[in-house]
């Protein structure tokens, strides 16, 4: 294929992802066009037909998908509904010939996620998560932190040898909310683990690889219950994992939790034997896109010193010194979908930014820690 080609992109579902993780970036990359829409139900306030109108902005709109999935001009669909359609309307766009990329989380189970990596390779297809927090500039920094040049097994680096790592999305959200993300069942999909827990997961998957054994804890902090098990009827609202790696030693931390009061929220601790990294407060660029920045405003995704994380360290003389550690230059989400692009354009599962079966992996630690839930024990993801 040639690197000018142009792709033709039509968007299942025109929610907050739609609007504000898609649309936009797609119009950034000079290889993919907006086709077409599909929105099942526009209504005044709400409408993608008002909002790109055929006539001046050439977008065609639908409210189903049938004619969408069925189009050969249509090369990539993007899939931004709720997560108990993701399995159906992926493999039915795979089967019809379109790349596929699909909002987190992925789909409900780690056996739905390997089928359609397997239909995606069949048909000679790209397949792709939208696991944006990749690009959070705090996480490119940590994992600048970890990088062989910064902290090595050989314990030469900055930090040393890491023995914890703990990542956190605590927030004060003691009213519950109303959209999928609570009224969807885990088994659909739906709840804070495969909603907030599906990135922090991601995230130490990138770093660390699959653990060796997962255990963790559903609680409800709104009520004041644990949720256990073997039913599960209540879904948790917060969650606690720990994930072990036996060859190193290494202990990863997961929390999420909706009753947390501070001015700073917790967002990544860690500890390593020559020093320590701790940085509170998210990523400004979901923030910023919700208030209606754009990734082309300058300083788009930038933090200001005083959102900087906190290295402490030992020096020469024994002692333990403290400094803020500048959060990195964002590349921002723009850069998914340039690899994103980039992808279509070769075709090859190994350009892909995101690939269905690292999410598939993921998917097998969720698992693990709902079955943790459920048996009061320690499970263990080692084949």
């Amino acid at each position: 294929m040639s690197a000018s080609k142009q792709f033709n992109v039509s968007v299942i579902g025109y929610g907050l992802s739609a609007k504000v993780f898609h649309i936009p970036f797609i119009a950034l990359i000079e290889s993919l066009v907006l086709h077409s829409i599909v929105q099942r139900s526009p209504s005044p306030g709400n409408s993608a037909p008002d909002d790109f109108p055929t006539g001046t902005s050439g977008v065609q709109h639908y409210t189903s998908t049938d004619t969408v999935l069925a189009d050969p001009a249509v090369d990539v669909v993007i899939v931004c509904t709720p997560p108990n359609t993701h399995f159906t309307l992926a493999r039915e766009a795979l089967r019809q010939g379109k790349h596929v990329l699909v909002e987190k989380p992925f789909v409900p189970t780690s056996a739905e996620a390997e089928e359609l990596v397997s239909l995606a390779r069949n048909q000679g297809l790209v397949i792709c998560v939208y696991q944006n927090r990749r690009w959070d500039s705090d996480f490119l920094t940590v994992q600048k932190l970890l990088s062989t040049g910064e902290t090595r097994a050989d314990d030469t680096g900055l930090l040393g040898r890491v023995v914890e790592f703990e990542t956190h999305f605590d927030r004060l959200r003691l009213d519950k909310p109303t959209t999928w993300k609570s009224t969807l069942s885990m088994d659909n999909g739906g709840g804070v683990l495969y909603d907030l827990g599906t990135h922090l997961l991601d995230q130490v998957f990138v770093l660390f690889g699959m653990p060796t054994t997962v255990s963790a804890k559903f609680v409800n902090q709104r009520e004041g219950r644990l949720v256990s098990g073997s039913g599960l009827a209540e879904e948790p609202d917060s969650v606690s994992a720990l994930l072990s790696y036996t060859e190193t030693g290494l202990l990863v931390y997961v929390r999420i939790g909706v009753a947390s009061v501070e001015t700073q929220q917790m967002r990544f601790w860690v500890r390593g034997t020559k020093g320590s990294y701790h940085k509170t407060g998210l990523d400004p660029q979901e923030n910023s896109l919700r208030a209606g920045s754009k990734a082309t405003d300058a300083k788009f995704g930038y933090e200001d010193e005083s959102r900087y994380g906190r290295l402490c360290f030992i020096t020469e003389n024994g002692s333990v010194e403290e400094r803020p550690f500048p959060t990195l230059e964002p590349e921002t989400y723009r850069k998914f979908y340039e690899l994103f692009a980039k992808a279509i354009v070769s075709g090859k599962e190994e350009d892909v930014p995101v690939p269905a079966s690292q999410a598939a992996q993921v998917l097998r630690i969720i698992e693990a820690i709902r079955e943790s839930v459920k048996v009061s024990r320690d499970i263990s993801l080692v084949k």
